[in-house]
């Protein structure tokens, strides 16, 4: 094929198995083709943004392409086994972009001919073509070093991942937190010349007014009397998307003659908002456009004035305003229910998400990240398939409410990526996490089925242990590397108005604890964890080495600690909350003097009184 001339390609979307690498990856080893891979890195310094539609399963994908050291060069991939054809027209959506400034590449011509079916106009090839067409990839877009078009297109991918947590598209909106920065005149509007030239011709779908100009012709116009230029600058939670619009206005005619603004601001009313600050002058829409612009609304979501990084801390409301009672969702271990009782003496409403004993009556950790990941990525049906086979999953292992919109701070304790190893199943790269600093898959197989026959767990018996080593090869534990990858792709799946507090791990030697190495790991993991918060948005780290500092502070191991030092935590955490909320938090001596109570009491007689 030739690229099309009168439509300059913006995205290639890349199959994986026989055209991005050689060979296909649920069947085994893949061979990268390092062709492809300075294609991407070269073509993505002028401009041009990379996304994945593959049928393979997530997981493996990403740490093959992690491993090849490209996989931060795409954006918006979709690696499932669904039809390609309806995936690519839902991601042209999200991307905001059109079907002929894209370039699928894929060596099945049923899918290229599926995927033209869904998005007429799509360019499609077979990587057989990509030598001739590589060429003209690379004198395509305009030098881009730093990678900006790419960091543009990951912040619409966060803010997009951000938008479906919402039912209401209008809640979404008002937390996303927008502001514009108008800058009007020619001191203010020249040093940005070249961007407005190339918005003002290259720009369609947000373009009212189609009015091409040359660059000397530009710079005239700016310098008119007559005429008042001015650009839209504009950031929300998600990030700085810089500058996005641009109007001119005739003054005496009171008529706009440029309104332009680049598509990745597109749903957020950015237009509209322009249009009414400007007071709804004359306006001639030339052309199709994404939107219609009303004569009379103004979007009551977004503010304007500097351009300033928007607060972590919200606003301290309005003495006597009643506040509505925060719900608190917690994550973690079992012992974290301790905790409960001491914040429902502060006004919290907490709902619980911990460990529990499956069908198979084996204690099972939902929290641990690469399993939070899976409830999102994998399908339904390897979930199903996972849950059945392996007696230690069971058939809640993938149900969790973190994906509901039901509470406003999420408190997470990630301890299971301190303490669990994770083993790979060969055939698909899945990676689940079993048991405490050990490899069951090097222990004698009879040994290790007494052992778990004692503690009555069904089903991890001598057979399941042989065939459980033969499928699946160890790991050892999550690497500090990847842990601060998931816990950046947590954050982003939870909206961003929710602030997170995570638990971090005691440093402390347990000698009795059996877990040999827990203290390093320990001091390990946090520090990673502290290096992610430090660049995360409304995230925040709970130190638990403040109070927990010596072996008579913990029981059994490192992780569970003495019922005082969870009245501490609690306490910490709602004076945490409190400040994120710019108001203390309201506090029941009583219901707390009863919490501490409830905690001496016999185990028998604390449910009963608890209630």
């Amino acid at each position: 094929m030739i690229l099309a001339t009168d439509a300059p390609v913006k995205l290639v979307i890349w199959d994986l198995d026989d055209t991005f690498w050689q060979g296909t990856l649920s069947e085994g080893a893949v061979t990268a083709v390092e062709a492809n891979l300075q294609l991407v890195r070269d073509t993505a310094a002028r401009g041009i943004v990379h996304t994945i539609v593959s049928k393979n399963d997530f997981a493996p994908a990403e740490a093959r392409l992690r491993e090849l050291g490209i996989w931060e060069l795409f954006v918006f991939p979709r690696i499932s086994w669904q039809p390609k054809g309806p995936i690519i027209k839902e991601l042209l959506t999200q991307m905001q972009l059109r079907a002929p400034n894209v370039l699928f590449l894929d060596d099945n011509p049923a899918n290229r001919a599926e995927a033209q079916f869904y998005n007429p106009d799509l360019q499609v090839a077979d990587p057989t073509e990509l030598p001739q067409l590589a060429p003209l990839l690379r004198a395509s877009g305009q030098p881009d070093p730093t990678l900006s078009r790419l960091a543009q297109y990951k912040l619409l991918e966060r803010q997009q991942q951000a938008r479906i947590q919402y039912d209401d598209n209008l809640a979404f909106l008002r937390d996303a937190q927008v502001q514009v920065e108008f800058r009007e005149g020619p001191a203010a509007v020249m040093p940005d010349l070249g961007r407005l030239e190339e918005l003002i011709n290259r720009s369609n779908q947000l373009n009212f007014t189609k009015r091409r100009v040359t660059l000397p012709e530009l710079e005239v116009s700016l310098r008119d009397p007559a005429r008042r230029w001015g650009t839209v600058r504009v950031h929300d939670r998600f990030g700085d998307y810089g500058l996005v619009g641009i109007y001119c206005l005739h003054v005496a005619e009171n008529r706009l003659e440029q309104l332009v603004f680049s598509c990745r601001i597109l749903h957020l009313g950015i237009e509209q908002f322009t249009y009414a600050y400007l007071g709804f002058p004359a306006l001639e829409v030339r052309g199709e456009v994404a939107t219609e612009l009303s004569p009379t609304e103004k979007p009551t979501w977004i503010t304007s004035g500097a351009a300033v990084t928007a607060p972590e801390i919200p606003a301290t409301p309005v003495a006597g305003t009643p506040q509505k009672r925060l719900r608190v969702l917690l994550k973690g271990g079992c012992d974290l229910g301790q905790l409960t009782p001491f914040l429902q003496a502060f006004d919290l409403d907490v709902t619980e998400e911990f460990n529990f004993n499956n069908e198979h009556q084996i204690p099972v950790h939902l929290e641990h990240t690469l399993l939070l990941r899976a409830t999102r990525e994998w399908s339904a049906a390897e979930q199903q398939r996972l849950a059945a086979a392996l007696p230690f999953l069971g058939r809640e292992a993938f149900d969790t409410r973190l994906w509901e919109s039901g509470y406003d701070v999420l408190v997470y304790s990630p301890l299971m990526d301190y303490t669990q190893p994770l083993y790979r199943e060969r055939t698909t790269g899945h990676r689940v996490p079993f048991g405490a600093y050990q490899n069951i898959t090097a222990e004698p197989p009879a040994a290790l089925a007494d052992r778990y026959a004692q503690r009555r767990f069904q089903r991890m018996d001598e057979d399941f242990l042989r065939r459980f080593a033969r499928e699946f090869a160890p790991e050892g534990p999550i690497s500090p590397a990847e842990f601060q990858q998931n816990l950046r792709w947590l954050r982003a799946q939870v909206p961003a108005r929710v602030p997170v507090f995570l638990l971090n791990g005691a440093e402390i030697d347990v000698p009795d604890s059996g877990e040999t190495g827990a203290q390093a790991r320990h001091e390990l993991m946090n520090q990673a964890l502290a290096e992610f918060v430090t660049s995360a948005e409304n995230c925040f780290i709970l130190d638990v080495r403040e109070f927990v500092q010596t072996p008579a502070d913990v029981t059994n191991n490192l992780r569970h600690y003495h019922r005082r030092h969870y009245r501490t935590l609690a306490q910490h955490l709602a004076q945490a909350i409190g400040a994120w909320q710019g108001q203390g938090l309201s506090h029941s001596p009583w219901a707390d003097w009863k919490a501490r109570a409830i905690g001496l009491l016999p185990a028998k007689l604390r449910g009963v009184l608890g209630r």
